[in-house]
This record gives C-alpha cells, structure tokens and sequence, in this order.
C-alpha cells in the first residue's frame, strides 16, 4: 500500500445530499401501496443507511417477507419516478459541498470515495445529476452487506492501495462511524445529518465541509 496516498469516503445521504423529503415521500408511497401506515419522518430518518431490506425490516417488523419486498419494490419505484421528475432538486448538495470536493481533488495526494447505503443506480444518477466526477472508488449496498459491516470500505482500500492509517469515513449517520470503526479507519461526523452528530461516538466532528480540509491537515501532517 501506498505511504504518500490518502482516501477519503464519504457517505451520501444526509452527509453530502439532503434527500430526506425524497426519501420520507418514497416511504410513504411504498407504504401506502401494501395498505399500511406510513412510519413517522423519526422512525424513517433513523434507519437512512442501511440497505433497503434491512431498513423495511426495523420499519415495518410484523411484516412477512413478501410484504417487505413489496415494500423494497415500491419505494425504489417511486425514488425513481420522483428523481427523474425533480433532477437535481431531488436530493440537493449540501451548502458547501462542491467548493469542498473540488478543492479536496485539487490536492494530489488525496483520492476520493462514496460508501453509500444506495443502490448503485441511485448513485450513479447522483453522481450523473450533480456531476460528481471526482470519485475513484464508489461502493455501494448491491455490492456489499449492509452497513455497519466494513465491506464498503475494506473494498474502497484495497481498489486505492490505502491503508486504513490513511483512510476517512466521514458520515451522518450511527451507521457510518460504526462501520468506520469496524474497517479501523478514522471516522468525522457531520452535525447536519439524520444522526445527533454528537452521540455517534465519532473521532472529530464538523460543523461544515469549510472544517474538513483544515481538520485532515491536521490529521495527515502528525
């Protein structure tokens, strides 16, 4: 593995994109068409980052597995039909956002990467709406299990040549840091996510992506 490269993994939703209302309007569709009762916007926002047969899992417990597939067939439906219809006001950038990849990629040293509980279509076409060019690694959950198992970033690692020593994840969610943990890499929370920032037990936490850049200075140049 390389001494000189450093990767940094960012989770999606809720950390670089604010796809809340998309998800929570999705949900509820998906729900309704299986005649049930939507979850509340807590319960859904609770469980952004996990796969999504895990998710329908903690959301709708007493339902058997056909039910949960319907659920699984039916959000990922209307996700689609919503994204195609919205484009890049489905799941904005977070404010700061493309200021701070563009000058992460700047620096030559550092390879950037998505570790995302979507879909890879769901990521593409974000990354494609966006325009998100400048990632070298993207996993995402047809690929791997479910966060918080490591898999996402043991992959991201091994794709890049980095070890974990100089590897980030940085995400929103409990999900996020827990599976961070589990790779052995450092882990950055972000206070605007889905997540209390606060009780996710990360190694730092950012106010804004103006703190990231200052903050992995500090971590690389010890």
């Amino acid at each position: 593995m390389s001494a000189d490269l450093r990767l940094v993994l960012f989770d999606m939703d809720g950390t670089l994109v604010d796809s809340q209302v998309a998800i929570t309007s999705a949900m509820a569709e998906a729900f309704a068409e299986v005649g049930h009762v939507a979850p509340s916007r807590e319960a859904i926002l609770s469980i952004i980052g996990l796969s999504l047969d895990l998710a329908m899992a903690k959301l709708a417990p007493g339902a058997d597995d056909e039910k949960r597939d319907a659920l699984v067939a039916g959000y990922k439906a209307s996700y689609m039909v919503s994204r195609q219809a919205a484009g890049a006001t489905h799941s904005p950038l977070y404010p700061g956002t493309t200021e701070m990849l563009a000058a992460l990629h700047a620096v030559p040293e550092y390879l950037l990467g998505v570790a995302t509980g979507k879909s890879q279509r769901g990521l593409d076409a974000v990354i494609a709406t966006h325009e998100l060019s400048c990632f070298v690694t993207r996993q995402s959950a047809d690929h791997h299990p479910s966060k918080p198992h490591p898999s996402m970033i043991h992959t991201a690692m091994t794709e890049t040549g980095v070890a974990p020593e100089h590897t980030v994840m940085i995400g929103d969610t409990s999900y996020d840091i827990d599976m961070g943990r589990a790779a052995g890499v450092t882990t950055i929370a972000v206070t605007w996510g889905y997540h209390p920032a606060d009780q996710l037990g990360a190694d730092h936490i950012i106010d804004s992506f103006a703190d990231l850049a200052p903050l992995l200075q500090r971590l690389w140049s010890a």
